[in-house]
């Protein structure tokens, strides 16, 4: 059962289901719903999940949750990692130094980590919308790698349709395609002149407004949304971080209760959840280094307790993914270190004030669990050209996490980076950071240039983004979305008369 991060309002349940949580990701007062208890995992379960494949290590794991979901449709949802690059292994550990191991997240088909859990939470909220025979609007609000991941995963599905918000000029130009070209009928892109900040609160707005609601429900529309404010997400995101550990221990490179540590890249703070989540179920995590760019608000908060927007602006760098300041997922961290009231109230603040300050004692909690570091574009991309002269090619996004390995790994324990992207997504970055220049490259001929220069190849569905259609065109102010979300409403309506 799952219950709200900011306490209960008294209009809606005070404990309610997966199933539930999922369909209805907006809880009181703007919270989010989290699990009334973590399912533990010991070293037994551990040592034999080194004898399953990844599906059949999931599926244990979210048996553990007693989530009210059938098993065949666990076992429908799973299979779908039959379909990335290693059906037996969608998320591959390699090793690139004694002591660095990267979680290679980005196998899936759009090739970001978002898949390894849009891919099944998208089957699950399908499967529920038809079984209640209820038509849902679902949103989504991207800094790259959520909107085509989301796109992907409920193309042509019966009873869904989706609306994906972008920050115009706010992703790469191949994120771009994967959501502009998508020829479903059943889906929407809508870019909006602001940043992912912006995205993702008109999001939550719409979530929580009764307006809205009221309007869709006029249509027989309900209401979902596949950010990480859902839990749906979150819970596929747990299992590969356990997964990784597993794969350390079967390639001998810990044994059996030696901690590590694990590196996320991290904006939005789900990835990271992720990890605390499985480091609360008992994996054997040393600490979780948090690796930001100059975004840094949550290296300020794990760092010093304070969470300032007051004096900030959003910057966009060549980790845009991470072009974030408000990091929706901390939420559910401050709720299990210190509770429902105390956490609306920081919530509270920040919403009225643009600032909350952890106590001491409270900065000491937070700081048992995790620590930060952040870089700029610069580290980056040496970073890139240091491990391609080597022969791995790494994201912008994972090259941030050398930044955590280098200043905050403090033991002598294995280490594992979070790879989120693969490099097709950021082309223009990666042959900058090989040719060592500033030359504003097109992707197209970035992705050929660093895939003749490295001989790495392209995924088919990548190349052929540039010979697609553009379907979604509309750039819009943010005020002017709820009138597009109901235009596409209306247009489909007649589609389908």
């Amino acid at each position: 059962m799952f219950r709200e991060t900011r306490g209960n309002d008294g209009k809606k349940p005070l404990s309610v289901p997966f199933s539930f949580a999922l369909l209805n990701p907006s809880a009181s007062f703007g919270g989010l719903y989290v699990p009334e208890t973590l399912p533990t995992i010991d070293f037994a379960f551990l040592k034999e999940a080194t004898k399953k494949s990844y599906k059949e290590l999931s599926i244990d794991i979210l048996k553990l949750f007693k989530i009210d979901i059938e098993d065949e449709v666990i076992l429908e949802a799973v299979s779908l990692y039959d379909h990335f690059d290693y059906p037996n292994n969608p998320a591959p550990l390699r090793q690139i130094r004694n002591d660095l191991f990267v979680n290679e997240l980005f196998h899936g088909p759009t090739r970001a980590f978002k898949d390894m859990a849009l891919q099944p939470f998208g089957h699950i909220l399908s499967h529920l919308a038809q079984k209640q025979k209820q038509n849902y609007l679902i949103l989504a609000a991207t800094s790259g790698d959520t909107g085509p991941a989301t796109l992907n995963t409920f193309a042509d599905k019966e009873n869904i349709k989706v609306v994906c918000l972008y920050p115009d000029g706010g992703t790469s130009d191949v994120q771009r395609l994967q959501m502009t070209t998508q020829q479903s009928k059943n889906l929407k892109t809508i870019g909006i002149h602001g940043n992912f900040d912006d995205a993702q609160s008109a999001l939550k707005a719409l979530l929580a407004s009764p307006t809205f609601n009221a309007s869709l429900e006029k249509s027989n529309i309900k209401l979902s949304a596949a950010n990480s404010v859902n839990f749906g997400r979150i819970i596929f995101q747990i299992i590969y971080h356990i997964h990784a550990y597993v794969a350390l221990l079967k390639q001998h490179s810990v044994t059996l209760g030696e901690p590590f540590y694990t590196i996320v890249p991290s904006g939005n703070f789900g990835n990271a959840l992720g990890a605390y989540y499985a480091k609360r179920m008992g994996l054997p995590i040393e600490k979780i280094l948090i690796a930001s760019n100059i975004n840094n608000i949550l290296t300020d908060l794990i760092t010093t307790g304070v969470y300032d927007l007051r004096k900030r602006t959003l910057l966009q760098t060549t980790s845009p993914a991470m072009d974030i300041l408000i990091s929706s997922n901390i939420e559910r961290v401050l709720f299990d270190k210190f509770g429902a009231t105390r956490t609306k109230e920081l919530m509270d603040a920040l919403k009225n004030e643009k600032i909350y300050t952890l106590n001491p004692e409270e900065l000491a909690l937070l700081q048992e669990d995790f620590d930060a570091v952040y870089c700029n574009d610069d580290f980056a991309k040496e970073s890139i050209l240091t491990f391609a002269k080597e022969g791995y090619v790494m994201d912008p996004h994972t090259a941030t996490c050398l930044k955590a390995y280098e200043q905050l790994k403090t033991k002598p324990l294995a280490c594992v980076l979070c790879s989120t992207a693969e490099w097709t997504k950021f082309a223009p970055t990666m042959y900058n950071a090989i040719n060592q220049d500033s030359k504003k490259y097109s992707d197209k001929e970035a992705l050929e240039g660093f895939s003749q220069a490295l001989h790495v190849s392209i995924p088919t569905c990548i190349e052929q983004l540039f010979s697609l259609p553009i379907i979604h065109d509309k750039v819009v102010a943010k005020d002017a979305i709820e009138k597009e979300i109901f235009n596409f409403l209306s247009n489909s309506i007649k589609d389908n008369a």
